[in-house]
């Protein structure tokens, strides 16, 4: 229990260093109508599910674009799946929260990570193979052969490339196209 407790306190840490200098230019130029921004959120949620015992933080993965929180990633229970949303809802400044944990159960977990770490393998062998995905700085997880794509994209072409090239791996059961298109200045 005590190596949950020093995890969480050097992951804090290192979160709230980096959150301290990325903001430092920023000091004493805030005020209450500066928005929050999307790293600060990702980094509280993280650190909040780190310290909450019902969860697993560490097995949570977590991503934040506009206010909107994407939690991903394999818990053990319903009843830890709904508390990792409602802790990333408690988080201030969260607009809302889109839940993609799966109930895996502890005796089957090692064989769906084995799995799940070939095909994420696989598909990133892919897009490299594909020499515009492979600029695009395309993010892959998956979970129990649900392949998620996360990332910024120059055009919409690109993300349907990268959706088909993904969906024709050997073992994704389903992508979830996550990306973004790039806004033209």
């Amino acid at each position: 229990m005590t190596i949950r407790y020093v995890l969480t306190l050097c992951t804090a840490l290192v979160i709230g260093g980096a959150l301290i200098a990325g903001s430092a230019n920023a000091v004493g130029k805030a005020d209450e109508k500066t928005p929050i921004n999307d790293s600060y959120l990702t980094a509280k949620t993280k650190i909040a599910l780190f310290a909450d015992a019902r969860v697993k933080g560490s097995e949570i993965n977590v991503e934040t674009t506009q206010g909107l929180v994407i939690i991903r990633g394999k818990v053990d229970s319903d009843a830890a799946k709904q508390a990792a949303e409602g802790i990333a809802k408690g988080i201030d400044g969260v607009k809302s929260v889109k839940n993609e944990l799966q109930v895996v159960a502890p005796s089957k977990r090692e064989a769906t990570d084995d799995k799940d770490d070939a095909i994420t393998a696989r598909v990133n062998q892919q897009i490299a193979k594909d020499s515009n995905l492979n600029k695009a700085g395309i993010r892959v997880q998956t979970n129990a052969g649900v392949v998620s794509l996360s990332g910024e994209v120059p055009d919409i072409m690109t993300s349907a490339n990268a959706s088909w090239t993904a969906f024709f791996v050997p073992g994704v059961k389903y992508v979830k196209n996550d990306l973004t298109v790039k806004e033209k200045a």
